[in-house]
């Protein structure tokens, strides 16, 4: 089966304790498209400026993601600089130019309907309900937020809640759209709206999944080269989906081993800048990870 990736495509000026990178590949869909590669055929949509559509194409081929939904429009590529200093975790925004992003409203090609996931990365909650209503077949509708369009577009991201089944948002997002101060209160709240699975990521500390009933706590893979976080939750949700689309039906076994193979895709990424290290790995290397995740929750010798 296959994905299809909505998101934004973007040129990322980054720089952090370890060094700096200036227009490097990044974007919300370009992680989660590359990420998603190693386990099933990603289509994305996008559109960048005629400034760097080629190498778009060119870099998005070596990973075979489908291109029909990338779309060059006459102008510069949305453009994002940003710093990490002493908290990891937290990037700080120097610069944002939309550019051609400003007016971007996603199409979906006749070609995607087939598959069988779609994921709506991190643009504003209008163009994600507007893609909702394009994806009525898909089997699986997941979309990630951020604190941006929380404090901005709130009525809008409770309406986005409703029409998925996966939502990925990190620790501090969830308490602030839930207005809670208790992560599993806040859980509760968006499970009721009909969400069937809720991703809470929380960067070190790894990653919680929550269904109505059942709860998983994945840790985050032990690193000591940590050089650029950037793209990390576009990464884990690529590996995420991009297992579940070759892997349905859905259960919460399943969902388990996602949440540490997107842990893995994760941990390669932020281990260079942009999607350098990306381009690197093979199956056998994240089937590595994977397993060493697995002997980190292995709780068998508890009695």
């Amino acid at each position: 089966m296959s994905l299809t990736v909505v998101g934004s495509v973007a040129l990322d000026s980054v720089k952090t304790p370890y060094g700096s990178v200036e227009k490097a590949f990044g974007g919300s869909a370009t992680y989660a498209s590359i990420s998603s590669s190693y386990f099933t055929t990603p289509h994305i949509v996008g559109v960048v400026g005629n400034d760097y559509y080629n190498k778009f194409l060119e870099l998005l081929s070596k990973r075979n993601v489908v291109t029909d939904g990338l779309i060059s429009e006459n102008g510069e590529t949305f453009q994002w600089e940003g710093e990490y200093k002493d908290d990891m975790n937290d990037a700080i925004t120097h610069d944002t130019r939309l550019n051609v992003f400003a007016n971007f409203k996603p199409v979906i090609p006749e070609g995607y309907h087939k598959n069988n996931i779609v994921f709506l990365g991190n643009i504003s909650p209008s163009l994600q309900l507007d893609v909702l209503k394009q994806s009525k077949q898909v089997k699986i509708k997941a979309a990630d937020t951020m604190n941006f369009w929380i404090s901005n577009s709130p009525k809008e991201i409770w309406k986005v809640v409703k029409n998925v089944n996966i939502l990925f948002v990190n620790h501090h997002e969830t308490l602030m759209l839930c207005e809670e101060q208790n992560i599993n209160r806040a859980a509760a709240k968006l499970l009721a709206t009909g969400l069937d699975y809720l991703i809470i990521k929380k960067g070190e500390f790894g990653v919680t999944l929550y269904s109505k009933n059942q709860i998983f706590c994945a840790p985050a893979y032990p690193l000591s080269n940590v050089m650029d976080p950037t793209g990390a939750g576009d990464c884990f949700a690529g590996g995420f989906l991009g297992y579940l689309s070759e892997n349905m039906p859905v259960d919460f076994k399943k969902l388990k081993k996602a949440c540490l193979y997107g842990t893995a895709m994760a941990s390669f990424n932020i281990e260079n800048f942009s999607v350098n290290n990306m381009l690197k790995i093979n199956r056998e290397k994240i089937e590595k990870r994977y397993n060493d995740l697995i002997r980190l929750c292995d709780t068998g010798d508890i009695k």
